[in-house]
């Protein structure tokens, strides 16, 4: 145990000793709401294995366990969804909570919970009544309640089940994208535009209608969407939002290529990196169940993970969901907008919200034909309103695994993934019967007169018409190569027949790049390589930067030793070596340099550039280099961006280039925070918030861990498993299980996974009675022995 570690531990002995607990390492519980007993073993990794005999009482323990791990995160969902956040955060958050309950679904809600299930209602029903007896039990000893609620005097409240179908944490569409393209339209011209961004695999309609007014597009015109689908933070975060990396990877390989002969499969999603985690792993059994994997604690059932007969997976699929509607309004009657040459009535619905510390606001919501309006310029007499695909009903993020946690077949899991309308998302498949596959899922408007990559007229001449069936979606099954994966770039076929649904921004392909190249390579896969290559740091970007710096000349004895140990370097941006610091800061540099130079300053902050358009740019022949409209000289801007590079180095690590090394509280590291911590005193401080480790690699590598000093994105969630032995299948879910600090589980995973390190994730009862750490039986009130 590392000091930092002692000291947490004791300050907590401190913290809690006045707390006598209750809960044995075995015991069991009367609860109410339960038809038969439930066994919960939780391994010493923190995951709980649930044992139930019907499938009410499995899910209603999945909600009851999950809320006492994670009581505050249900919390912060909860009001989120509900839109109550400023009842307890004040002023600051009304716009966020006009947001959500603008953005609302508002259609059939039983309907909605059967879309996912054929038992949707039932489970989820079960799912929030576990959750409800956790807060019914702690609130009779409130004194036990997670710190972040004492620090903010509240108390978490009861859930329904249109808390569970939200739509605040999905993953939606492009519409604020949209905007700031319009205005960068506007301000230089699409060609310019056009120039900047890699737009592909197809070439977009960019023009402006010329019945939009480009003079009135705004940022304030998207203010409340912004607002609600931005996560609730406690203090300014002084990150670059721009250096934020919702990725992912994904592969998976037939038995012909791996050393077991069986399919293998890995996937580590790329979110947020936070304290808590975002994802929480679980283990349901009970007749018709038995899948292990991870998912987001506060949705019933597993969105990544196994069961008897086969795996599964996900990655992004970029998708374009949302779309900006601008409307001439009746100047005899605001109310009004023009759709179809008639003058058409918004929707109104009266709302009151309470707000901390002032008296309750009153708002009214309005929807046109498309959508929730979201601004109203009463001068200019316009109206702005955002067409949702993921307001249809199915809109509820992954939810729709909880049909592919019980798939048997190719056939049932392709049948599941039709209903998965949000987010879009690559997945892959494999089986027992040694056959894989990839599906793209999501919801996908069919759209005939634009693009959807700028703001169109409302008045129904640039209406959807309708989505293209998910089945027909890009997908591919038991291909000759013998693997499929995907990390988020274009992996459409040329000749898919529906190109016009398809997005035109992806990621950088470089991720993408290296798990082919690395898949490819003609020999017997097992465990071992998978957790390599999910591992790896290999910077794709840098083989071909690197070589450019030949031409580079050093005019200090520093920037010599600096080139001659990147001309040397394996292009790994592993922890210990001073070749990958002088790259990273390099590649940083050149992005800056390039996005000042190239971006005119009337779209700064409107338009960013990828790495991969620079890179184009860069080994384009001859020695100027980047759009039409403006020119570079190549060997300059290659000598000034070094020269700067060197210049950061030395002023963030001293002189001494032998202490340059990548992976250091310096520079590239890993912390987290508790998000309440600034509000407390310095002992406790020292128990919620985390140490800081070093971390490799960028945004750019299959282990992505972004490109700021401190990881604020990638995988803290990862999952392989090889299908010939369940038991052989090992994940990850830092910083740990549970976000009390009071738990064990708070962040015992947190070293284990900065150091790219997993834990096996037992299947079988006996493997997992091998590793039990508490046993907990659940029992029916009135029935306890």
């Amino acid at each position: 145990m590392t000091p930092a570690a002692f000291y947490r531990l004791f300050l907590l002995f401190l913290f809690i000793a006045s707390c006598k607990t209750t809960e044995d390492k075995e015991g069991s519980i009367e609860m109410e709401g339960l038809t038969s007993p439930v066994e919960i073993l939780r391994d010493k990794w923190g995951v709980n294995h649930i044992y139930a005999g019907n499938q009410h009482d499995l899910f209603f323990t999945q909600g009851y366990a999950a809320a006492k791990d994670r009581l505050f995160q249900f919390e912060i969902w909860r009001r989120q969804a509900t839109g109550t956040v400023a009842e307890i955060l004040g002023p600051d958050e009304l716009q966020r909570d006009i947001g959500t309950r603008l953005f609302q679904f508002r259609g059939d809600l039983e309907e909605e919970l059967n879309h996912y299930h054929p038992q949707g209602s039932e489970i989820i029903h079960a799912y929030t009544e576990g959750v409800n007896a956790y807060i019914s039990e702690i609130l009779k000893t409130p004194e036990k309640l997670p710190l972040e609620f004492k620090v903010l005097d509240i108390q978490p409240g009861k859930w329904t089940p249109d808390v569970v179908i939200s739509r605040h944490q999905g993953l939606k569409g492009n519409v604020n994208r949209e905007l700031q393209y319009g205005m960068a339209v506007a301000r230089i011209g699409e060609e310019k535009v056009k120039e900047l961004m890699w737009f592909h695999p197809n070439d977009p309609n960019i023009t402006l209608d010329p019945k939009i007014d480009a003079n009135l597009l705004s940022e304030d015109i998207l203010a409340v969407h912004k607002a609600y689908a931005t996560g609730v933070t406690f203090e300014e975060r002084d990150i670059d939002k721009d250096y934020l990396d919702d990725g992912s990877n994904n592969w998976v390989l037939t038995g012909s290529k791996t050393a077991s002969g069986a399919p293998m499969l890995a996937n580590d999603p790329h979110r947020r990196v936070a304290l808590p985690s975002l994802r929480y792993s679980v283990h349901l059994v009970a007749p018709g169940w038995n899948v292990i994997g991870g998912g987001e604690p506060e949705i019933p059932g597993v969105s990544i993970g196994h069961n008897e007969y086969g795996a599964w997976g996900l990655t992004i699929f970029r998708t374009d969901g949302e779309d900006l509607y601008v409307y001439d309004l009746n100047p005899e009657n605001l109310a009004q907008y023009n759709y179809k040459g008639e003058w058409v009535s918004m929707t109104e619905i009266e709302d009151e919200i309470k707000v901390k510390g002032q008296v309750p606001v009153k708002t009214t919501l309005r929807y046109t034909v498309h959508g929730p309006v979201t601004y109203i310029d009463s001068v200019s007499q316009k109206a702005y309103a955002v067409k949702c695909a993921w307001l249809e009903q199915g809109g509820a993020p992954y939810l729709a695994s909880l049909r592919m946690d019980q798939s048997k077949t190719w056939e049932e899991f392709r049948e599941a993934c039709t209903y998965s309308n949000i987010p879009a998302e690559n997945m892959i498949w494999a089986d027992t019967n040694g056959n894989i596959g990839w599906q793209a899922v999501g919801i996908t408007p069919i759209r005939k007169t634009h693009s959807g990559l700028v703001p169109v007229p409302g008045d129904g001449s640039h209406d959807w018409n309708g989505y293209l069936p998910i089945e027909k979606r890009p997908n591919s099954y038991n291909p000759a190569k013998g693997f499929l994966a995907t990390a988020n770039e274009d992996v459409t076929p040329k000749d898919y027949a529906y190109q016009e649904t398809l997005n035109y921004i992806w990621a950088d392909s470089y991720r993408g790049q290296r798990i082919a190249e690395v898949l490819s390579e003609d020999k017997p896969f097992t465990i071992g390589d998978m957790v390599t290559l999910q591992s790896d740091y290999f910077s794709v970007p840098a083989r071909t930067l690197v070589l450019l710096l030949k031409q580079v000349e050093t005019k200090t004895t520093l920037a010599k030793e600096a080139k001659n140990m990147l001309l040397d370097w394996n292009y790994v941006l592993s922890e210990e070596a001073i070749g990958a610091a002088v790259y990273a800061m390099w590649e940083r540099v050149v992005r800056e340099e390039a996005e000042a130079a190239f971006v005119p300053k009337e779209v700064a902050g409107l338009i960013s550039l990828q790495l991969e358009k620079i890179n184009m740019w860069l080994v384009s022949k001859g020695t100027a280099f980047g759009p039409d409209f403006k020119k570079l000289d190549k060997a300059e801007f290659l000598q000034r961006t070094f020269d700067r590079t060197i210049d950061r180095l030395e002023e963030k690590l001293g002189p001494d280039i032998k202490k340059w090394q990548y992976g250091q509280a310096k520079f590239k590291h890993t912390t987290m925070k508790n998000a309440l911590s600034p509000f407390i005193g310095d002992s406790l401080r020292a128990v919620v918030d985390l140490e800081v480790l070093p971390r490799g690699g960028n945004s750019f590598t299959p282990n992505s861990t972004g490109n700021n000093d401190n990881q604020i994105s990638g995988a803290t969630f990862k999952f392989i498993t090889d299908l010939g032995d369940w038991d052989k299948a090992l994940m990850i879910n830092s910083p740990g299980q549970s976000e009390d600090v009071q738990s064990p589980y708070y962040d015992n995973l947190f070293e284990l996974w900065a150091q790219n390190d997993y834990f096996p994730a037992y299947f079988s009862r006996e493997k997992i009675n091998g590793v039990t750490q508490e046993k907990t039986l659940l029992v029916p009130k009135n029935e306890k022995d």
